[in-house]
């Protein structure tokens, strides 16, 4: 259910903006993106897990602020960033 280190390294190099990046939007909003998922495949088996789904609810909310202020701060960014992670919004 947790990220493997692998694959948070290969987030992080993905969408870094610079070397050594790790604490910019696009990554935080990157690694909450693949936890969410991880956890939306886990209820679809697990349906009355319901510590992992409040979990859950509060991941998309920390993205959302995130996605917020990005918006607030670089359109730009934002738009790029919710096109490449297939985002609805």
């Amino acid at each position: 259910m947790s990220i493997t280190a692998e694959r948070r390294a290969t987030l992080i190099i993905e969408y870094a903006t610079k070397p050594g990046d790790t604490g910019s939007p696009e990554v935080q909003v990157a690694l909450m993106s693949e936890r969410i998922s991880n956890l939306t495949e886990h209820l679809k088996t697990h349906a009355k897990d319901f510590h992992s789904r409040r979990g859950l609810l509060v991941l998309v909310g920390q993205r959302r602020g995130l996605l917020d202020y990005l918006k607030r701060k670089d359109n730009a960014r934002y738009a790029t960033l919710i096109q490449r992670l297939g985002l609805r919004r």
